[in-house]
This record gives C-alpha cells, sequence and structure tokens, in this order.
C-alpha cells in the first residue's frame, strides 16, 4: 500500500477520516514500546488519510500525549486530535485507578494535555469515565467553558450511559461517544447506539479488533509479549477463556481467507459496515499493521457477509466479560 485516501465520516458536526487511530499501545499496555517506529506510523496514518488520532492523559501517564505532540509537531493542520481526562493515575503506583469529573480536575487536565500536546487547541475532548460522585451536568458545563475559551474544539463521553449522554447533551451538543464495539462486544447496540443516533452523536469504537485477538494472529497464551496486561488481568484472555475464545476466532479466519483478507480485516469492515456514523480506531504502534488495517475501509460488505460473519461468531459464544468484575461495575454509568 503506497498511499490511499480515506473517504471522510462525520461524528457530529465533526468530518474525520473514515478510520482513525488508537495510540495506548505506543505507550505502555502491550508489551514494550517503541518511539520511533510509533511516529513512523503516526505519519503513515496521516498519509493514508487517517485524521482522528486518539490519545489520554493517562495512556502511559503522560508520555503518550507528548509522544503524539511530538509526531505532529509540523503537520498539526492534517490531525483531528483526540484526547481525554478523568482517569487518574498515581506515578509511584501506576495500577492504581481513580475517577475525577469535578470542574477544578477539568480544568487543570486540560491544561496539562495543551502542554503535553504542544497545541493551542483540543479537537475532540473526551470525559473518559463517568465520575459517579459528580453530576455529569457539572463535568459537562466545566467542559463547555473550554470551548468558549477556545482551548477545546467538540466534546465527547468515553463508556457513558444512555441517561448519562441524554444530559450531558442537554448541557452542551456531545459529538461522539467512545466506547468498546466490535464483534465480540456488542452490548451497547441495545441502548447507547439508538440514543446517540437519535441525538446526532458519532460512535467512535475503540478496541474494534478485540484488543488484538480478532486479528487471528494469537492462538495461544504464549503469543503474547511478557507483561502484556491482556493476559495479566483481562478476564477474555483468561486460562479457560482464552481458549474458547480461540475457536470462534478461528471461525472467523475461516470465512475471512475465503474472501482472501484477513481476520482483522474482515473484523474492522464489520463495525464500519454498522453505519456512517461509526469510525472505529484500531490501536497499533506498527506501520504494517496500520496499513492492514486502513486496507479494510475498501471492503464492501453484503446484508448476506454481515449475517454470515455473525453467524461465524456470535456474540453470546464469548467467554468472560470483557474487563474484571470491579471495572464494569464503573462502566456505563
Amino acid at each position: 500500500m503506497t498511499g490511499s485516501t480515506l473517504p471522510t465520516r462525520r461524528l457530529g458536526g465533526l468530518e474525520v477520516g473514515a478510520q482513525g487511530l488508537g495510540c495506548l499501545g505506543m505507550s505502555e499496555f502491550y508489551g514494550e514500546g517503541d518511539d520511533t517506529e510509533s511516529t513512523a506510523t503516526i505519519h503513515r496514518a496521516l498519509e493514508l488519510g487517517v485524521t482522528l488520532l486518539d490519545t489520554s492523559d493517562m495512556y502511559g501517564i503522560g508520555h503518550n500525549e507528548e509522544l503524539v505532540g511530538r509526531a505532529i509537531a509540523d503537520r498539526r493542520e492534517r490531525v483531528v486530535l483526540a484526547t481525554k481526562f478523568g482517569v487518574v493515575r498515581d506515578p509511584e503506583d501506576p495500577d492504581a485507578r481513580g475517577v475525577r469529573g469535578d470542574a477544578e480536575h477539568v480544568r487543570a487536565s486540560v491544561e496539562k494535555s495543551l502542554r503535553r500536546l504542544d497545541i493551542d487547541h483540543i479537537d475532540l475532548y473526551y470525559q473518559h469515565r463517568v465520575d459517579p460522585e459528580v453530576p455529569i451536568e457539572d463535568t459537562v458545563g466545566a467542559m463547555a467553558e473550554l470551548v468558549e475559551e477556545g482551548k477545546v474544539r467538540h466534546l465527547g463521553l468515553s463508556e457513558a450511559g444512555e441517561e448519562t449522554i441524554r444530559r450531558a447533551h442537554a448541557v452542551h451538543p456531545i459529538t461522539a461517544v467512545q466506547t468498546e464495539w466490535s464483534l465480540w462486544s456488542r452490548d451497547i447496540e441495545a441502548a447507547v447506539v439508538p440514543v446517540c443516533r437519535e441525538l446526532g452523536i458519532g460512535l467512535v469504537p475503540y478496541s474494534p479488533l478485540g484488543r488484538g485477538l480478532l486479528t487471528g494472529r494469537f492462538t495461544s497464551k504464549e503469543d503474547f509479549p511478557e507483561g502484556d496486561f491482556r493476559t495479566a488481568n483481562q478476564p477474555r484472555f483468561a486460562e479457560g477463556n482464552l481458549e474458547k475464545n480461540l475457536v470462534i476466532v478461528e471461525a472467523l479466519r475461516a470465512l475471512a481467507a475465503e474472501r482472501g483478507v484477513t481476520a482483522g480485516q474482515l473484523a474492522l469492515a464489520w463495525v464500519q459496515a454498522q453505519g456512517d456514523d461509526v469510525v472505529p480506531i484500531p490501536g497499533t504502534k506498527r506501520r504494517k499493521y496500520l496499513e492492514e488495517n486502513v486496507a479494510a475501509v475498501a471492503l464492501d460488505l453484503s446484508t448476506e457477509d454481515i449475517a454470515a460473519i455473525e453467524a461465524a461468531f456470535p456474540a453470546d459464544a464469548v467467554a468472560g466479560p470483557r474487563y474484571p468484575e470491579a471495572v464494569m461495575r464503573g462502566l456505563s454509568r
């Protein structure tokens, strides 16, 4: 793949390339990072027509924003930059987590993100997780002030429930809702997707490749890098569940082989086929996989194709929840 121009899609009032790039894995969670290759991957993404870059202040506890900021320094005008606030981590104990949505934290967080990214405004600013102790009206009210000041252009929510989305949107238009959505994570289809479409809010699926498992590249626990967080604390990768999930991944891979594509490309094409208001953000830190992902945008799935994919990969056959129980309780508030 030497060059490409992706079609565009709209997230509310924001126009972006039909596929974005998740930058999380460039800094932590998925084995050792490589800033040089990660930077080259970001540059290649822009060449291919990917415009939406997704980061967060908690990825690498600031490292990821700094990395992305350096990578786009001389090409800012080609980027729709999304970052997030609200998940609080302690550098002395990175595994510890907290959530803050108070106005003071909103304002302090945006200033730090602007400095790390070395930019004068953020295109899409998400609340990463909803704070149960702070009314969403207060959080979004503080975020709206950032729009008025020109520090932020559009607002988003991540992993928010139906009523929270409605209440937030009543305070200030929400441009996008980011949440996990893939062949093996389809719970948002019942309520979140309909309310977003009712309100004209775009959908940004993260982990559309099932944290890499849907690519078909993994066949056992030994295939994952040492220290990889998936095998350490993700239920679907735990012993017993992983083996069951690999069985349905193999069915997906067989179906993809019939079409002459990879399992990951077929899984991504399924997500993209869910609507023109859907812009998935598959994450990668390597140009090779970026190009494979972007090529999936060109796959045109018929109604029959979609039915065959869903038959090969039935959602109710997936073993294990998408996060540990304690984390699941904090989602979709």
